[in-house]
């Protein structure tokens, strides 16, 4: 008989299990210093802001302890007299603010579409520098400029508005005789409508610098689909970039209405201050919460001062309130956005 040994065969060994690989991250000096710095410096900005929002509160106490609700729902301004609040001029201010952002957006959002998607490249540096050229000039020339060059300018385009829109109550202008060619000018003068234009060049560049930093994160893949679909530079522009830049839009708007919520000095020299709330922006007279205070602010003392910086405080409530929800639309249109294609 012959004696066989028997051999084992292993059975094959199964898949190896996926563990998850541990990463450790080791932060090297430089990396801790730069969290560091931007951490202090967020911090610190937030507590400027918070500094001075507590700082006009307590300026601003007395005088809100006396107005009481009726700072916000009066017209006049009479410290002196305990009758005073920010209706008119909270209006005026708004006022100003929606035409600067009416005026401005079709030109910002235009700009910033010929940059990023029509002009060639070496027009589109010397462009985009002018844009932002415009933004580093005064305010104050922007006043001056609009004072005693462009009102006088404007105000054949503001009668003719009111010429032929006068049925539209916003446009209706009290004492003006549009049938007759010798009345007088001055009722279009230092209107909401001349501060209006003349803020809107001065935050047509803030709006213009958000839509295009936007426009210019439009996948190039996207773009050439379109193109390869067949459609034309303004389809590419309607069904690619506009939706991709909807929020930058949004937010480079609402950006550039806080900037005119704020405006001081440009609206200071144009205007003429009434105290009434006003919503004819083609009539002589109106008002801002920023020209109030820079107008009363060296006259003012005591209780009257204090009314002036609960005037800041409300002013700067809703600056605050417009800029942060700008940044909210901002941050998602950087997050990630989606075309029709």
């Amino acid at each position: 008989m012959v004696a066989t040994v028997g051999t084992t065969i292993p059975a094959p060994a199964g898949p190896p299990q996926d563990r998850p690989r541990p990463i450790t991250a080791v932060d090297d000096r430089g990396d801790r210093f730069f969290r560091l710095g931007t951490s202090l410096s967020g911090l610190v900005v937030l507590g400027i802001m918070v500094a001075v929002g507590v700082f006009l509160t307590i300026k601003g106490l007395q005088a809100l302890r006396v107005a009481g609700f009726h700072f916000l729902t009066t017209s006049a301004w009479q410290p002196d007299r305990r009758h005073f609040g920010v209706a008119a001029v909270l209006s005026g201010t708004i006022v100003i603010a929606l035409i600067a952002v009416v005026v401005a957006l079709p030109l910002s959002l235009g700009t910033a579409l010929f940059i990023t998607d029509v002009a060639p490249p070496k027009l589109r540096s010397w462009l985009v520098a002018m844009v932002d050229l415009m933004a580093a000039v005064p305010s104050v020339v922007y006043g001056l400029w609009g004072l005693f060059f462009f009102q006088g300018h404007v105000i054949g385009f503001a009668r003719w508005i009111s010429t032929w829109f006068s049925w539209v109550p916003i446009f209706r202008v009290a004492g003006a005789n549009p049938h007759s060619p010798l009345a007088a000018s001055t009722v279009y003068t230092a209107s909401a409508f001349v501060a209006g234009i003349v803020v809107a060049l001065m935050v047509m560049p803030i709006q213009c610098s958000v839509m295009r930093e936007v426009f210019s994160q439009v996948p190039p893949g996207e773009r050439e689909g379109a193109y390869a679909l067949g459609a034309t530079r303004w389809g590419m522009i309607r069904i690619v970039s506009l939706p991709f830049g909807q929020g930058g839009i949004i937010g480079g708007t609402m950006l550039g209405l806080g900037r005119a919520l704020g405006e001081t000095i440009a609206v200071y020299l144009i205007i003429s201050p009434r105290f009434n709330i006003n919503f004819h922006i083609l009539e002589t007279g109106t008002n801002s919460v920023s020209a109030l205070i820079a107008n009363g602010y060296s006259e003012a003392s005591g209780f009257g001062l204090s009314a002036l910086f609960a005037a800041g405080l409300a002013l700067f409530i809703l600056t605050l309130a417009v800029n942060f929800t700008a940044s909210i639309f901002v941050a998602r249109s950087r997050s990630g956005a989606s075309s029709e294609v």
